[in-house]
């Protein structure tokens, strides 16, 4: 049976209404996909107290979590990940990549341009439709 682990991801979005985006590094899992930034839950951990930690590891700087976007559960080869996206805003820093191979601020109507990790897609989907996009 496969292990089912819980995740947080950021949708941060700047003033131009670009979304920050994050390659994964070709060490990682999923190597050279795009992703929103974040990571798993820890035990004893809200969504957003692990959201908040894990972008202060990722990407050094500290965001405020809004309101929750997207809930996907996706089965991977090996794990079945269940994926909740925030919306967040960059309180203090600026974000730099820790552990990604690159961030990128992307306009949301080029989003899909970029290849994503499986689970992220449904989350696209639900900005460019809050978007008209």
């Amino acid at each position: 049976m496969k292990k089912s682990v819980r995740v947080v991801g950021a949708v941060i979005e700047n003033e131009q209404h670009q979304i920050l985006c994050a390659l994964r590094s070709p060490d990682m899992t999923l190597p050279n996909l795009w992703e929103f930034p974040g990571g798993k839950i820890e035990k004893d951990e809200t969504p957003e107290e692990s959201l908040r930690r894990e972008i202060i590891e990722e990407l050094a700087c500290t965001v405020e979590v809004e309101k929750k976007i997207e809930e996907v559960t996706h089965e991977y080869e090996a794990v079945i990940v269940n994926l909740l996206t925030y919306k967040c805003r960059i309180i203090d820093g600026t974000p730099t990549a820790e552990e990604h191979a690159e961030l990128r601020w992307v306009p949301k109507n080029e989003l899909s341009t970029l290849v994503w990790a499986p689970a992220d897609i449904p989350t696209i989907d639900k900005l460019l439709v809050e978007s008209n996009l």
